[in-house]
């Protein structure tokens, strides 16, 4: 049996999508919801294209070994927040099983499918695992998470540039503000490359995943345009946006819940955006956390970056 505890309510993120349409923007968490965009996902992550996925993974079954020396044997809570199916976490979970951890797997996810396949992935493993159905971009769903103070030691993954997702400098506070001496956080991102980096996300493959939500609300290619845009953070050298937009070519009206959300022609919608960084950008993020880099590792092509890091 599967246990997947629901921080948020379909009836909740319903709520919010169609005041987030209305504020003209499709909050992060929207990308996962929908079943069609859940269904992109897996096929992005299954497409050798999306390097980002790539990287990531390639670093978790390069490191695992490395990664898990960090724990000692014994009980652990692992929590993944923004877990998605889970698959490179199950990597970690088996390196770690092999020196004598015994962990508890808490996968954490906006989408009820995802943590539902992340958890099922680890219980055929042999793992004990619980879910969550919760947001990880609302302060108050993580800290509905938090480690009890005498509870085990915690290692807390936020892996797939999912902290670029949100605002990394706020988001990593508040992991940081969360974590006991002996807790560890996971976590990686994207190396900004300029031009290079546009190219990863704006081709067909990921533009896929991006219509996704507009596809489920019944606006297609032909009703407008994507269009993405790199920007400079001026909080912290180093550190890049990229945003993306939806821009209407015609008025339109979509469906959700029976209820009618208009765009004028030449409206934009906001969508999701994806941190990127330089290396220094991203290891300032973690030190003014409170965080000290205990490791770092870079992917083949020296584009991704992840790190461990622990209260200093």
């Amino acid at each position: 049996m599967i246990t997947v505890t629901v921080l948020v309510t379909e009836r909740q993120l319903a709520d919010e999508f169609v005041a987030s349409f209305r504020a003209r923007r499709l909050a992060e968490k929207f990308f996962y919801w929908f079943p069609l965009s859940v269904r992109a996902w897996l096929e992005l992550c299954s497409d050798s294209e999306y390097r980002n996925y790539v990287r990531s993974r390639s670093l978790i079954a390069r490191s695992a070994g490395e990664l898990a020396a960090f724990f000692a044997p014994g009980p652990l809570e692992v929590l993944s927040l923004g877990s998605g199916q889970g698959d490179k976490d199950l990597i970690l979970l088996e390196a770690l099983r092999s020196r004598g951890v015994d962990a508890l797997y808490l996968p954490f996810d906006t989408s009820q499918a995802l943590p539902e396949l992340a958890a099922a992935g680890a219980s055929g493993a042999g793992f004990a695992t619980a879910g969550f159905k919760a947001d990880f971009t609302s302060a108050g769903d993580v800290r509905a998470v938090a480690p009890a103070p005498d509870g085990p030691a915690r290692l807390t993954m936020v892996i797939g540039s999912t902290l670029g997702a949100v605002d990394p400098l706020a988001f990593a506070r508040d992991l940081g503000a969360l974590m006991r001496a002996g807790d560890l956080l996971l976590v990686d991102g994207e190396l900004f490359g300029g031009p290079d980096t546009m190219a990863g996300y704006d081709n067909p493959i990921n533009r896929r995943f991006a219509w996704a939500p507009l596809h489920s609300i019944g606006i297609g290619e032909e009703d407008g345009e994507l269009v993405f845009e790199s920007a400079d953070d001026e909080r912290l050298p180093g550190l890049h946006p990229i945003r993306k937009h939806f821009r209407a070519d015609r008025p339109l009206a979509a469906m959700i819940g029976g209820g009618e959300l208009r765009l004028d022609a030449g409206g934009r919608l906001a969508m999701n955006h994806s941190y990127k960084y330089s290396r220094e950008s991203f290891l300032r993020i973690l030190a003014d956390a409170g965080l000290v880099v205990r490791w770092d590792g870079t992917s083949d092509d020296g584009r991704f970056l992840m790190a461990l890091a622990g209260p200093g």
